[in-house]
């Protein structure tokens, strides 16, 4: 047997408990190393983890910033509007000025007319207020409302509030080619009615509508300039009418001859479409700070705008309550004024007009955009022109202007006012559940009321809605109830075309995956 000269064992010995030992060696050797790898592989999980919540908390906060400021990539090179653009847009969503306020003093006479102007700004116009600035701010993004609604009650509501607006904002929009006729018509009797109106209102239309396919900043520095030169010849004829000012004339009150159907609409009509500026929203500079402020100082300014020539108007001519219409202060201008003011105010009603229907064309044309970028109507919708204008949304809504305008003024303004109603009772029941749904969720700008109080606020302005429907006449109600139903119908008609590709739908990148993205930010 041959021996190993090391130690004089057998060699075959030897060799094998040196493999044992090789063997114990290699198996404490697996045993460590398999422990390490299994540490290592548990840290690099715990590390990943890691990386990715903070990846994912970066991209939240990222995207919700880029939101917020209203910054979205693709809209980098278009123009923000600023405070003093958006004051002048929302007073020209609103108001416009005085222009057609005449009807509250026909309606129910000077007294009333006037604390009308006053007290009802309390009971609808700062809720409104208060409502629209924060969700606006909650929800920095175009389609406003339509966004609102969806998020707390469902995109098919969402579609529903967003169609009954937008019809609401047409009809409206095509009083101010009525109204701007109406002021004309004194001085040129031949646009009162037939084919030269109608070519008349074709002009107009396609005039202006030219001017929003050119730019919303465009759109805003248009609107500071009619603001200034429609208020101006009131401020005039306030100081040439203080020699005629008789206070008892304000006093007038007949409660047994009062209209309150064309009372009420008058009212609300002039004072509500507070919350179309929130279809703007994503084309607004830094939104958080910027809406808030612009509609607190519009509302001064549109409050402002319609109390002092009612008072100066009321105070200073003997009052026959019949020649109240509208239209009617041009001929107070030249009572007070001689026939150059009454020149002067059809030429500021004029400019309203304009003023007022490219700022609501913007909020209706945006909405349209706004909807096709969250994938509620066809991507054509969402296109925009060089300008950064929705093209299709402006087409579409000056075709509405049109096919409408051959209403009288009571009558659209009626019919908008209904439509307009249902719109504002899904506003108000998204921005309780919203308050009950994401106590938390991040408002830059918050009603400071708890959830009560927001219940509490939606309480006047809802009563107000429901006098509205009431005293809606029959032909008003039946109409308004044909156009919600053809919402109804209209949105199952959309998502039956998207699967059957016959237009293309399609979510913008630059949004967040959901409607409650903004909520789920910080409330899981």
């Amino acid at each position: 047997m041959t021996r190993n000269p090391g130690n004089g064992l057998p060699i075959e010995k030897d060799h094998l408990r040196l493999t044992e030992s090789w063997m114990e060696m290699s198996t404490d050797w697996q045993v460590w190393m398999w422990n390490l790898t299994q540490d290592a592989s548990i840290k690099q999980r715990v590390l990943a983890t890691k990386l990715t919540s903070i990846q994912m908390e970066e991209a939240n906060n990222a995207e919700y910033a880029r939101l917020e400021d209203g910054v979205a990539s693709k809209l980098e090179t278009f123009g923000k509007v600023s405070i003093t653009p958006l004051v002048f847009l929302i007073f020209y969503e609103v108001s416009g000025g005085p222009f057609g306020v005449e009807d509250s003093v026909q309606a129910a006479g000077p007294l009333l007319a006037l604390l009308g102007f006053l007290l009802f700004p309390f009971i609808w116009s700062i809720p409104e207020v208060l409502i629209t600035a924060e969700l606006g701010t909650m929800f920095p993004e175009n389609g406003g409302y339509v966004i609102w609604v969806s998020s707390a009650l469902g995109p098919y509501w969402g579609f529903q509030q967003g169609w009954m607006k937008w019809l609401s904002g047409v009809i409206d929009n095509a009083l101010y080619p009525v109204l701007f006729l109406d002021y004309l018509k004194s001085a040129m009797p031949i646009l009162a009615n037939g084919f030269p109106r109608m070519i008349a209102v074709l002009v107009l239309t396609v005039a202006l509508t030219y001017m929003n396919y050119r730019g919303l900043t465009i759109v805003g520095s248009v609107a500071i300039f009619l603001g200034v030169v429609s208020l101006l010849p009131f401020l005039f004829m306030g100081i040439v009418a203080i020699p005629r000012l008789k206070p008892s004339r304000w006093f007038v009150l007949d409660f047994n001859n009062v209209d309150w159907a064309l009372y009420l609409n008058t009212l609300f009509w002039n004072l509500n479409y507070w919350d179309s500026i929130s279809t703007l929203t994503g084309e607004v500079e830094n939104p958080g700070k910027t809406l808030p402020k612009a509609l607190f100082y519009a509302l001064i300014l549109v409050v402002f705008g319609y109390f002092f020539p009612l008072l100066i108007s009321t105070g200073a001519i003997p009052l026959d309550r019949e020649l109240w219409s509208d239209g009617y202060f041009s001929d107070i201008a030249k009572i007070l004024g001689g026939v150059w003011l009454r020149f002067w105010v059809q030429g500021a009603s004029a400019l309203s007009n304009m003023g007022m229907f490219v700022a609501e064309m913007s909020s209706d044309s945006f909405q349209l955009l706004g909807m096709a970028e969250r994938g509620m109507l066809p991507e054509c919708f969402s296109k925009r022109s060089r300008f950064g204008t929705p093209i299709v949304g402006i087409l579409f809504s000056a075709s509405g202007v049109m096919l409408l305008s051959w209403l009288s003024f009571q009558e659209i303004v009626a019919a908008e006012n209904f439509l307009y109603c249902f719109g504002m009772l899904m506003e108000f029941i998204a921005f309780v559940k919203l308050r009950m749904k994401y106590p938390d969720a991040t408002r830059p700008y918050k009603v400071p009321v708890g959830t009560l109080g927001a219940v509490l606020l939606c309480i006047p302005p809802t009563s107000l809605i429901l006098a509205v429907l009431c005293l809606a006449s029959f032909k008003v109600m039946t109409l308004s109830l044909i156009a919600f139903a053809v919402g109804l119908v209209l949105q199952p008609c959309l998502k039956y075309s998207e699967r059957k590709q016959w237009f293309r739908f399609s979510i913008s990148s630059d949004l967040p995956d959901c409607y409650s993205s903004y909520c789920r930010i910080i409330h899981p």
